[in-house]
C-alpha cells in the first residue's frame, strides 16, 4: 500500500480519482471525453456552476463575494494582485513568514509600494510574528494562511480594517474559519481542492471596484468575473476534478467534519514525535501546520536510512524542502488516519531500534 504524503500535487480522493478516469473515457455516458467536450456548451457550463456552488456553500460566502477559477496557481497571483491593486502611489502591506511570501513580496514590488510589517526569517521562519500593526493607508494586507515549505500557520485572523488579503493553497477547506473576512484569498487547487493548473478566487465585489484601469484583459479580475471564469478556454479537466474533490468535501460533512479529522491526524503525529528524542520539532509549537509538519532529526548520519525505510514501506513524500531539509509529512483533507498512524508506527519502530 502507498501512504501519498507529497507536499503537492497532493493526494486526492480515491473516488475523484475514479470518476475522472472514467470522464476521460465517457463524460456522463455523452460518448465525449472530459477533455473534449466544448467549454462553452451546458456540459461544461453544469461543471463550473457546481464548483462555484459547492465553494459558495462549503464557504458559507455572503452575497458580496465573487468566486472565480483561473489559469495557473498561486504564483500568478503573487504578481496579478499588485498589477490590479497596487501602484506608484499605492501602498501594500505584506507578512513574510516563509518562501512563498517573500515571492509574493518580490513580485509587488514591481507595481507599487510595500512595507513589510513584520517577519520571522531571524528565526528561519520557525515561527509567526504577532503584534505587527498594519498601517491604514495600506490598499490591502497580504499573508500566507499555512507556509508548506517551513510547516507554520496562522492559527487567527488579523485584527485590521485593511483589506484582508490571503494565500490559502496549501490549508484552504481544511478548517472553519469566517471566509468572508477577507477582501481577497486565492488558492493554488493542488494540495486540497483538486489537480494542478487551476487557481481559485474568492473575491469581495467592492474591493474589487478598487482596482486600477487599463489592464491587460487576461490580468484583469473584474473582466474574468464578467466572463464567468471563461474569457478564455478554462483548464477544463482541472476545474471538473476540482468540482470532484469539492463534491466529495461536502459528502463527507464539510469543512467541520473534515477539521476534527485533520485535527486527529496532526495530533497524532506531532505527540508521537515529541516522545522521541531521536526526531526534534523546530516550528514554535502554537505555530505548528496542520496540514505540513515538519522535523529533522538529532542524528543527521541517520537521514537517509529513514527516508529509505520510508520508501521501502510505501511512504511517499516524507522528504524535506530542498530549502529546509530533514522530513515534511503533509496531511492534506484526503489523507486518511490510517496513513498517519503507519508512518507513527514507523517512526516508533525506528526510534526503538537506535534507543540508547
Amino acid at each position: 500500500m502507498i501512504h501519498n504524503f507529497n507536499a503537492g500535487p497532493s493526494i486526492l480522493p480515491k473516488e475523484v480519482f475514479e470518476e475522472a478516469s472514467r470522464a476521460i473515457v465517457d463524460f456522463n455516458n455523452t460518448g465525449l471525453s472530459i477533455l473534449e467536450i466544448g467549454h462553452r456548451t451546458p456540459l461544461f457550463e453544469n461543471v463550473l456552476n457546481e464548483a462555484v456552488s459547492l465553494i459558495k456553500d462549503l464557504m458559507q460566502l455572503d452575497s458580496n463575494k465573487e468566486v472565480l477559477f483561473l489559469h495557473g496557481g498561486a504564483s500568478t497571483q503573487f504578481f496579478q494582485l499588485p498589477m490590479n491593486f497596487l501602484s506608484k502611489e499605492k501602498k501594500a502591506s505584506y507578512l513574510d513568514c516563509g518562501v512563498w511570501g517573500t515571492k509574493a513580496i518580490k513580485e509587488a514590488k514591481n507595481f507599487g509600494l510595500v512595507e513589510v510589517v513584520a517577519s520571522s526569517e531571524d528565526k528561519n521562519y520557525t515561527y509567526i510574528p504577532t503584534g505587527f500593526e498594519v498601517p491604514i493607508d495600506s490598499s490591502y494586507f497580504h499573508y500566507t494562511t499555512n507556509n508548506t515549505i517551513e510547516g507554520t500557520q496562522m492559527q487567527w485572523i488579523p485584527e485590521t480594517s485593511v483589506p484582508l488579503v490571503a494565500d490559502m493553497s496549501s490549508d484552504i477547506l481544511s478548517r472553519e474559519m469566517d471566509f468572508n473576512r477577507f477582501s481577497f484569498i486565492y488558492a493554488g487547487a493542488q494540495k486540497n481542492i483538486g489537480a494542478a493548473g487551476v487557481n481559485l478566487v474568492v473575491a469581495d465585489k467592492e474591493f474589487l471596484k478598487q482596482g486600477n484601469e487599463n489592464l491587460p484583459s487576461m490580468m484583469d479580475y473584474r473582466v474574468h468575473v464578467a466572463n464567468g471564469s471563461m474569457l478564455n478556454t478554462p483548464p477544463v479537466f482541472a476545474i471538473y476534478v476540482c468540482m470532484l474533490t469539492l463534491r466529495w468535501l461536502k459528502k463527507n460533512g464539510g469543512i467541520k467534519a473534515i477539521e476534527e479529522i485533520n485535527s486527529k491526524k496532526a495530533e497524532l503525529l506531532y505527540s508521537t514525535l515529541e516522545q522521541i528524542p531521536l526526531f526534534q520539532l523546530p516550528v514554535n509549537k502554537a505555530d505548528r501546520s496542520f496540514m505540513n509538519a515538519v522535523f529533522t532529526m538529532e542524528n543527521p548520519t541517520l537521514e537517509k536510512e529513514f527516508v529509505a525505510l520510508c520508501k521501502k514501506e510505501g511512504m511517499v513524500g516524507v522528504e524535506g524542502h530542498r530549502n529546509v531539509g530533514g522530513f515534511r509529512v503533509s496531511l492534506y483533507n484526503a489523507l486518511p488516519l490510517s496513513s498517519v498512524e503507519a508512518i507513527t508506527d514507523l517512526i516508533n519502530a525506528f526510534a526503538n531500534k537506535y534507543a540508547s
